[in-house]
């Protein structure tokens, strides 16, 4: 009977599921790795983004092995091999050509680049987190072209200081969000600060648009 083909081989475009390109310029690794894993999950191969387990004492010597076992090992390599290579293909899809050329190498598997990938957006977190709080607490609503263009820089500046461990909670998040506002939203931006609890970022997020909305109106 004709074995079942592994869910990881139909999958024809990664970036259906993980829209994000990683790259060093503007983050959201955090955002990548989560839909990443998420996928490789219901794919049934996020055991490929792990160190592959070293394989357990063989019971029974290779003399003794049947053809048919000798023929399911080699197979179930075989499978590995390809999925691994799969993995390998998802990740290089799915970041930018300075990561690709940085961590591309011969023979790699697809844990040694996740590993690889990690290892560079954890490194220099301090100081990549002062600079990155520095850039939060200049990015004004007057310097972009729009309310959703100002919202969603606000949102990706907060997920790379999360990316480097020094994630904001989500008031503070609100309370930079209402700050770089300008006197256009004096009104709702007062309306937000003064609510108790604070809203959530999507929710002031969502109110401002309203705002916005109801003046053009």
């Amino acid at each position: 009977m004709e074995s079942k083909l592994h869910p990881a081989i139909t999958v024809s475009n990664i970036k259906y599921v993980v829209p994000i390109v990683v790259d060093n310029e503007t983050g959201q690794y955090t955002s990548w790795s989560e839909l990443f894993k998420i996928h490789c999950r219901e794919y049934q191969v996020y055991d490929h983004l792990l160190a592959k387990p070293t394989p357990a004492a063989a019971s029974a010597s290779k003399e003794k092995q049947t053809a048919e076992e000798a023929a399911a090992g080699l197979a179930a390599a075989d499978l590995w091999d390809r999925l691994d290579a799969i993995v390998l293909q998802w990740i290089y899809g799915t970041i930018s050509l300075d990561l690709l050329n940085t961590i591309l190498k011969p023979n790699t598997t697809a844990h040694e680049a996740w590993t690889t990938l990690e290892t560079l957006f954890q490194d220099n977190k301090s100081s990549r987190a002062i600079n990155l709080t520095q850039k939060l607490n200049n990015t004004r609503l007057d310097n972009f072209e729009n309310m959703a263009a100002y919202c969603q820089e606000v949102k990706v500046i907060c997920d790379q200081l999360a990316n480097v461990e020094a994630p904001l909670t989500d008031e503070k998040m609100v309370q930079q969000l209402v700050t770089g506002l300008n006197e256009q939203y004096e009104g709702i931006a007062m309306l937000i600060s003064n609510l108790q609890p604070l809203p959530s970022f999507h929710e002031a997020r969502s109110k401002i648009m309203r705002n916005m909305i109801e003046r053009r109106t």
